[in-house]
């Protein structure tokens, strides 16, 4: 099927939050997600997911449109660009850091708060599978490094190389200059974030990456951080972000886009207020990219951005589409 812009409305660009001072899109209209009537039943099941993830989505509505947990979809849907060694920035075949070391974070959160992660993990296909055992089978919310790895192995996780010829060879060429400075929106596809709403109501959330590519060794971002790469709430609604993750970090993204949908902003709204934050504490705001997406528990969805040229997948009841978000940056 073609694109969903049909489904995308456009609404006054209400004044923002960080006065006239800042070099912010002066477009008189955004692009807003179709609104759900809270007093009819609600959009679900639903999925989302940052960048063109159109398989991924895929995947994770297989799940859901048989009846499946929304946690069950959002793993199975992430393991998907995990999987793949054509994606240079999740899992298999992601880009190394600059000592040629493929190091993987990635966080799991369900309806109930539930959760788990890894950091600078090596050698393991499917670090969302190890965060999801780390959520239900030990005491702790993260693991890092070697013990991370440890405990995947002890759950019989496979031990792999995962750094490809393509991607070792793409290391090699950087290393002739060795010039660390990322491309946004290229550099920038460090990440899939995913939400999902099942037909039962419940939420879940995955963020799953290999991280920029050529970061310092040890480097851990956003990501596996929950409040900020992923935060879900069952009364409320969930968000995930992408981009630069120590931006991120900084303002607690993905927690605030949920609290922010507390206060009654509609998932659009919420990203937005959250990206307008992100932008009154980021000196070099112009040179990065930050983008969330967020997804509430009656079905509506929405995401927005520093720079344009985000764009994140759908897949509903009235099938997929991709959306290009709203920005703040002409």
């Amino acid at each position: 099927m073609g694109t969903r812009r049909d489904f995308i409305k456009n609404s006054a660009l209400g004044g923002t939050l960080l006065g006239s001072t800042l070099s912010l899109s002066t477009s008189s209209a955004r692009p807003q997600a179709q609104r759900v009537n809270k007093n009819a039943a609600a959009n679900k099941p639903v999925v989302i997911a940052t960048w063109k993830n159109e398989r991924a989505v895929a995947a994770a509505w297989n799940v859901l449109s048989k009846g499946g947990s929304a946690l069950d979809a959002v793993e199975t849907g992430v393991k998907v660009p995990e999987g793949d060694p054509h994606d240079t920035s999740v899992g298999y075949g992601g880009r190394p850091d600059r000592d040629g070391m493929v190091t993987l974070d990635s966080c799991i959160m369900d309806h109930d708060s539930n959760c788990g992660a890894v950091a600078f993990l090596q050698h393991i296909k499917h670090p969302v599978s190890v965060a999801r055992k780390v959520m239900t089978d030990t005491p702790h919310v993260m693991m890092v490094g070697d013990g991370a790895l440890k405990f995947a192995l002890d759950q019989g996780f496979k031990k792999e190389d995962l750094l490809t010829e393509e991607s070792r060879a793409h290391w090699l060429k950087w290393l002739e200059t060795a010039e660390y400075k990322p491309v946004i929106n290229i550099e920038n596809h460090d990440t899939i974030g995913m939400l999902t709403l099942d037909s039962s109501g419940k939420l879940s959330g995955a963020c799953t990456t290999s991280g920029m590519a050529y970061k310092m060794n040890g480097r851990v971002g956003d990501s596996p951080i929950i409040g900020a790469g992923l935060f879900v709430d069952g009364d409320i609604g969930a968000a995930t972000a992408t981009g630069m993750g120590e931006a991120v970090i900084k303002v607690a993204g993905s927690h605030l886009v949920v609290e922010l949908m507390r206060q009654g902003l509609d998932p659009n709204e919420a990203c937005q207020a959250a990206v307008e934050r992100v932008i009154a504490k980021e000196p070099k705001y112009k040179e990065i990219q930050v983008g969330f997406i967020a997804l509430n528990i009656h079905g509506e969805y929405g995401g927005y951005c520093i720079q344009p040229g985000f764009n994140y997948a759908l897949y509903e009841n009235n099938g997929p589409g991709l959306i290009d978000a709203g920005h703040a940056l002409k």
